[in-house]
């Protein structure tokens, strides 16, 4: 199975309405979950303090009016109908946004950014739709003026940055809380058929029972019961809206009299203050809307789009009017959790919608956690994150990955929350701040998308945050005001995910200056000869570095204390750029160090923040079929190395793609006739892969068939049969394991984040060898102190 072509075909999308409607199917259960199940809890944590519930229905039918514009405004109009467009190649969400901005302002949010990157074909952004065309469009007025000041000001790229962060930061604390608020309130239907008294000692327990198991079962993947979460979903939609329905016309038809603006205004001069405050819970009839944006990567525009304006745009404001219909018809209170969803529910029916509930709360709850994942993989890919280990699990469905480290953090957390809040009023008031943070982040960046991408004029991107920020800020400060209730739970989870992040950010930045500033020039390493003064044997080094030009000084330091190296050395680096996926045939860029009969190749693997990492046998052998083509692509252009003095920026860097891409030359295949007349080229590089039902270890070769008919040099051939030679003794993988400390004299914040910060989230996380999942028994780690 080629995950690596399946996410790349995934980015093309075929507009057929049978697949557009498939995908807006199986959207139900991955992108609506949480934003469904939003009215098991919003009408309870609305009156749960602020206001009250009266008989002239003031309170209630201004509340609906609130909720049904809030849903009419900010995911129907920002989201679905502009923000859905500022797609970065089909990729939504935070980092996607911040990732398309650095793009087009020319911002580097990596240092080893390089201009080959810059001709990547999603790079680049080579769609015909329009909004993309006028992406490609040079920048004038303001729009070029914004620009340039990003492009100078280091400390506008910073704030950017951190911008962007916050909004990450605040996704991973509703990765927190969602699964909280959502088990909880499904599991508070109990309450209605059980004494006042006793119902409190089961809602707990049950619900820590359901997120243990939910958090338990991530690492099988959501492939194995996936199938399950649109019919789930579509079952609660509706469920919901038949119940609702059902109210309003057994209750009180007239009760759509409510969606007129005017009732906000009565509801806020009566209730004046406490109308404001209460704006807290109406906030969270919107949960779960930034999932629109953040997931659109696994389906289309047109396929969310459709979704939401026919089904739950729908059945949400017909749950909410049905609710509304009842409680205007109940005014008598006996205690507070008769205002909540199940009470509205008919009595034969609680248990079955009790069940149905509990099941969308989980779906929900799932997609919020994978969410999670996935933008912390992004996080970790552009240096933003600590390395974690990232278990992809499903090999058909792409972005399903499972991060232990991060799962078990959730699960804790989690139910923290939930044991030590034990009501939806407090959870709110948590989940609510960190949803609208996400949202006001979002609106921020949009307006730079605006202006540098779209090349709008500033006028559009004003009205764009006046109003949508005028409307987010209100709900924002309904929200900052419950701080001491329950809102600082975000907070502090953010300001501690922040500052880790922060920390590896300037850790990784530090750590890279020192090895540019440490590097080994290339005129000293062919100035030790041919066998660079140390005894070569058999194999394939891989020298894992950062840096993607001139000579690591851990090489340097490696070879002073043990005098002997590989006969074929590959200075590797493996880097993520800012595009969500790069494409199989511009993977690698293969170079060489020296003259040819050094045998040291650079090879760069480039990786988009949302791509698919090869296991270290499929690596290993794309790594030696690129070398192989380079050699023989070489050998066919007539490319001319000069044995004198090589400077780093004289290093000719080639594009070559994966063993699967190569349509003439060097390929990887196992198992077929090298004999093969059909297959065309002049070399192929064979590498058998391991059956999962043996359990003998199976032999790398490496096996070159040179056809007679091209005429392939004598040196070339040399070259490709030691190329052989070296993978079959095996590859050798070669990685710094780098001890950070603060030079003297430096200041005590640059000490602490240096000294502590860093240095504590290095020895707790993943080293180097993540990025590679290279084999233990191939590993050989550098140890070396960087003062920095």
């Amino acid at each position: 199975m080629d995950i690596e072509s399946r996410t790349h075909q995934n980015t093309v999308k075929k507009e057929s309405w049978r697949t557009v409607l498939t995908l807006a199917y199986q959207s139900l259960g991955v992108v609506y979950g949480d934003l469904s199940i939003s009215p098991l809890y919003v009408f309870k944590s609305t009156f749960a303090e602020d206001i009250q519930h009266s008989d002239s229905n003031e309170e209630i039918f201004g509340v609906l009016s609130f909720i049904f514009w809030t849903i009419t405004l900010v995911p129907l109009l920002k989201y679905v109908f502009i923000v859905l467009r500022a797609d970065d190649n089909g990729e939504g969400g935070t980092f996607a946004l911040y990732s398309l901005i650095c793009r087009h302002a020319r911002v580097n949010p990596l240092p080893s950014c390089q201009l080959a990157d810059e001709q990547l074909a999603e790079y680049k952004t080579d769609s015909s739709s329009s909004e993309e065309m006028m992406m490609m469009m040079p920048p004038s007025g303001f729009a070029a003026r914004l620009k340039s000041t990003l492009e100078k000001q280091r400390v506008l790229q910073k704030v950017l940055l951190v911008l962007a962060l916050i909004g990450t930061c605040m996704v991973i604390g509703d990765g927190v809380l969602t699964p909280a608020i959502s088990v909880f309130s499904a599991v508070s239907g109990v309450e209605l058929s059980t004494a006042k008294e006793h119902h409190k000692y089961i809602e707990v327990p049950a619900a820590c029972v359901i997120l243990i198991g939910l958090f338990a079962l991530q690492h099988y993947g959501t492939h194995r019961v996936g199938f399950l979460f649109a019919p789930v979903i579509l079952l609660w939609l509706m469920c919901i809206s038949a119940i609702g329905v059902y109210n309003i016309f057994h209750w009180n038809p007239q009760v759509y009299q409510a969606l007129s603006p005017y009732y906000m205004y009565k509801f806020l001069k009566k209730t004046q203050s406490r109308g404001w405050m209460s704006l807290g819970g109406i906030l969270l009839c919107i949960t779960g809307s930034e999932a629109m944006f953040a997931d659109l990567g696994h389906f289309s525009q047109l396929s969310i789009k459709i979704a939401f304006t026919s089904l739950v745009y729908p059945s949400l404001i017909l749950a909410y009017m049905g609710q509304a219909a009842y409680l205007s018809q109940h005014h008598t209170i006996e205690s507070d959790y008769n205002i909540g969803f199940y009470v509205s529910v008919p009595e034969k029916l609680r248990w079955p919608v009790l069940v149905i509930a509990i099941l969308a709360a989980v779906v929900g709850s799932q997609a919020i956690i994978t969410g999670t994942f996935s933008i912390i993989k992004q996080c970790s890919a552009l240096g933003c994150f600590p390395k974690v280990k990232i278990v992809h699990t499903s090999s058909k469905i792409y972005g399903q990955i499972y991060i232990p480290e991060i799962n078990w953090l959730l699960m804790v957390l989690c139910l923290a929350v939930t044991i030590g809040f034990r009501d939806t009023r407090r959870l709110g008031n948590a989940s609510g701040l960190a949803v609208i943070t996400v949202m006001l982040v979002t609106t921020c960046l949009m307006s730079l998308v605006i202006v540098l991408c779209w090349h709008k004029n500033i006028l559009f991107a004003i009205a764009f945050v006046v109003f949508f920020g005028t409307i987010e800020s209100l709900y924002f400060t309904a929200s900052l005001i419950k701080f001491l209730e329950g809102a600082w739970v975000p907070v502090a989870l953010s300001l501690c995910f922040l500052a880790a992040m922060c920390t590896w950010h300037y850790g990784t930045l530090k750590r890279y200056e020192f090895d540019v500033q440490n590097k080994v020039s290339v005129n000293w390493l062919l100035g030790l000869g041919q066998t660079l003064g140390i005894k070569r044997v058999r194999g394939v080094g891989l020298i894992h570095t950062e840096l993607v030009s001139g000579v690591p000084a851990i090489f340097s330091h490696f070879v002073t204390n043990l005098p002997a190296f590989h006969q074929v050395l590959v200075f590797l680096c493996v880097k993520s750029v800012p595009v969500p996926h790069v494409r199989p045939e511009e993977r690698f860029l293969v170079g060489r160090v020296g003259p040819k009969q050094y045998r040291m190749y650079r090879c760069i693997v480039r990786y988009g923040y949302r791509d698919v990492h090869k296991d270290d046998i499929e690596f290993e052998g794309d790594l030696v079929c690129s070398i192989a083509e380079f050699v023989r692509s070489e050998a066919a252009t007539a490319v001319e190395e000069t044995n004198g003095d090589v400077d780093d920026d004289d290093e000719r860097m080639s594009v070559v793609g994966t063993c699967s891409t190569y349509m003439q030359g060097v390929e990887d295949q196992d198992g077929s006739d090298p004999d093969d007349p059909d297959k065309p080229g002049t070399s192929e590089i064979r590498s058998p892969k391991a059956k999962k039902k043996k359990k003998n270890k199976v032999k790398k070769k490496v096996r070159f068939v040179v056809p007679e008919t091209p005429k392939i040099e004598k040196e070339t051939r040399e070259e490709l049969m030691e190329l052989t030679e070296a993978r079959e003794g095996g590859v050798a993988y070669i990685m710094g394991n780098a001890y950070m400390r603060a030079k003297h004299g430096s200041g005590l914040v640059k000490r602490v984040a240096i000294n502590i910060g860093y240095e504590f989230l290095r020895r707790n996380t993943r080293g180097p060898r993540t990025a590679l999942t290279s084999p233990h028994a191939s590993t050989l780690e550098v140890g070396m102190i960087y003062h920095v």
